[in-house]
């Protein structure tokens, strides 16, 4: 019998988000920060989905490794709705839990498909946690492993590429002193960012890494092209590259896309506490546009200035302009060289994903993932060329050179009924319309006061120009392969509302928000107007300030935090969740569909380790894989004293992984 509503309590608040290492690491306490946004454009917030990132259908599989510790105070809650499961989500949801494992439906199995530091090159040695050097992490899979793509080769074998996102040094090695890290730990850190492109032997069970000329490394080594409209721009040479064309290197690289063209898109978000000396800065200008991206303050969080100049900004001031794209990669080339995109903007991207006009043009919709920050939209000028030449590669890989950019503002419907609590207006739905405001166009600039490549190069400053709606930590944004309609995960904003921030407003409709919003975008991608609605507003289902599409809310899973998404083959809906620590939980991955009568009926798939993060996962007919990033990064915890020793048991140190599940 499902609880009744007088039975059911508030999920406990074991803590308020992500372990202080966590944050530390992976965004400087950004967080905790005043937001560099201090303009008075209206805010878009809380709004937005999280699911998953990859293409295919999922039936439900799942991954217990053992027995999940359920939490107390959290009612059982049914598995599916009258009159039957939605379909492609036949299976039991799994309760919130606290457990030290991944844990999946009953009926599904799962295994690690690869590890942090497991070989993927020729001559790589062994992991050894306590034998690290910068030239074995070279040539082995790097740390904390982000989004996650899966794409076809010849017979069983299927092509992975992952994101690297960051490094936590406290956990990469016993004793670490982040006063003092000594130059062998900062070249080991620049090794185990970027991505992986590694080549799996798929039969039954889990996907198994083989050695193949495919097998890559991308670091804070790699030489990448800068192209695009601000390709060669003043603000974008440095002492190392006079051109203002090459750069080396990618870092914070969190989720990304898949292209109609089988390319990678890859997005740089957390760039801005990797730099040192900013209060060093005497010019005015350049001031104020670091401290729009929040780069300030002495000495970096890494030290990195210490062993390399481009990290100090008395040296090259240019440097984090070079970094806060979005980078494409021909995974299928291992000899190409990577670019840099400056025609889809910098900011923080969480990613970019595409879907293509009618006419064949490239339309790119992207998230600047921080506090009160904007939706971003990419029109290109060229049309892609069907087939597999090598003419239409390379053209293909050309259309995000040349466009236009676009950033959004929104308005609700039902202004004056919104005040804070998330109660619903009388309409029964947050929605309203909004309109794609131009930016720039290749060497054209829409923004009074600004040049083309100031556009592009500054495009924060840009958008808070022409009064752009802020919105609470955009994320991952994906286009329906289907319906076309547009998803944005916006992950929560506990900024809203006191201390004379914004207030809430139909877009963003609770104060103090910490469990973010599913957006749901009916856009015309050759127009200028669309029209939204949110999805979810995340939490507790018993907690009045949610809404879970209409659906009855005590037949939903609890989720908080939406992060990343992606699409099954029925067309459900599916988030990975960053933070559900603020409901006292591990974080997971859920489905939900998206139309009839299940719509909005959030259901938890699987839940990963303590203290990691559910991140880009893959959904397809039969297998499902996700990225567990950073597990057993809770509060105390470190290489010294590990409270996980998830994946491999025993006293092992806790390894960022890619799992995967299958029934």
């Amino acid at each position: 019998m499902p609880p009744q509503p007088d039975e059911r309590r508030l999920l406990p608040l074991l803590s308020t988000g992500r372990a202080r290492l966590t944050c530390r690491y992976r965004c400087g306490d950004q967080c905790a920060e005043h937001p560099p946004n201090t303009t008075d454009n209206p805010y878009f917030g809380d709004l937005l989905a999280t699911a998953l990132n990859r293409r295919g259908l999922l039936r439900a599989g799942a991954v217990v490794a053992a027995s999940a510790a359920v939490l107390p105070g959290l009612g059982t809650r049914p598995a599916v709705a009258e009159p039957g499961p939605p379909p492609g989500l036949d299976f039991t949801p799994v309760q919130p839990n606290s457990a030290d494992a991944v844990v999946v439906p009953d009926g599904y199995q799962h295994d690690i498909v690869i590890r942090w530091g497991d070989p993927i090159l020729p001559g790589a040695p062994e992991f050894d946690f306590d034998a690290q050097t910068p030239e074995a992490q070279e040539a082995q899979f790097g740390y904390n492993n982000d989004f996650c793509a899966l794409l076809p080769l010849n017979g069983k074998r299927r092509l992975m590429v992952n994101n690297h996102e960051y490094t936590t040094e406290e956990f990469l090695f016993r004793g670490y002193d982040p006063e003092n890290p000594t130059e062998q730990q900062v070249r080991i850190a620049w090794a185990a960012h970027g991505l992986s492109v590694v080549v799996l032997e798929t039969g039954d069970g889990a996907p198994k890494p083989v050695l193949d000329r495919l097998n890559r490394r991308i670091t804070l080594n790699t030489p990448f092209e800068l192209r695009g409209p601000a390709a060669g721009s003043d603000h974008l040479k440095t002492p190392a590259d006079p051109t203002g064309t090459r750069s080396f290197g990618t870092m914070n690289n969190c989720s990304g896309g898949v292209t109609p063209w089988g390319t990678i898109l890859s997005g740089e978000e957390n760039i801005h506490f990797y730099f040192a000396n900013a209060d060093q800065v005497t010019d005015p200008a350049t001031q104020q546009r670091l401290a729009r991206y929040g780069i300030k303050g002495a000495a970096s969080e890494r030290k990195w200035e210490r062993f390399d100049s481009r990290w100090d900004l008395t040296e090259q001031v240019n440097e984090p302009n070079r970094f806060g794209w979005i980078i494409e990669l021909d995974p299928y080339d291992p000899e190409s060289t990577p670019v840099k995109h400056t025609a889809l903007g910098r900011f923080k991207h969480e990613g970019a994903n595409i879907r293509l006009t009618d006419d064949g043009r490239a339309v790119a919709y992207m998230g600047d993932d921080e506090k009160f920050e904007y939706l971003y939209r990419f029109v290109s000028d060229g049309k892609m060329k069907r087939g597999a030449s090598a003419h239409a590669r390379r053209h293909n890989m050309s259309l995000l050179d040349s466009g236009t950019l676009y950033v959004a503002k929104l308005t609700g419907d039902s202004p004056g009924e919104i005040d804070g609590t998330g109660k619903l207006p009388a309409d029964g739905e947050f929605d309203g319309t909004g309109e794609w405001i131009p930016l720039a166009h290749n060497d054209t600039s829409f923004v009074d006061g600004m040049t083309a490549e100031e556009v592009y190069v500054f495009t924060r400053l840009a958008a808070d120009r022409v009064g752009a709606t802020k919105m609470d930590r955009p994320e991952d944004v994906e286009p329906h392969p289907k319906t076309g309609r547009v998803y944005a995960a916006l992950t929560n904003n506990s900024d809203r509302g006191p201390d004379g921030k914004a207030p809430a407003d139909e877009p963003n409709p609770r104060t103090a928000n910490k469990h973010g919003q599913v957006l749901e975008l009916d856009d015309d991608p050759v127009g200028d107007r669309f029209s939204w609605r949110l999805l979810l507003v995340c939490g507790d289902p018993d907690d009045p300030a949610t809404y879970f599409g209409g659906f009855d809310k005590s037949q939903v899973s609890p989720i908080s935090c939406p992060d990343n998404v992606t699409f099954d083959g029925h067309g459900n809906l599916w988030i990975s969740t960053d933070s559900s620590e603020a409901l006292g939980a591990n974080d997971g991955l859920y489905a939900v569909p998206l139309e009839g009568p299940h719509r909005g009926h959030v259901m938890q798939f699987l839940s990963v380790p303590r203290g990691a993060e559910a991140c880009g996962p893959i959904v397809e007919d039969g297998l499902i894989m996700v990225s567990a990033q950073h597990p057993g990064e809770v509060d105390g915890a470190n290489a010294d004293n590990p409270v996980s020793h998830w994946p491999d048991g025993g006293n092992s140190q806790p390894r960022p992984s890619v799992v995967a599940v299958w029934r």
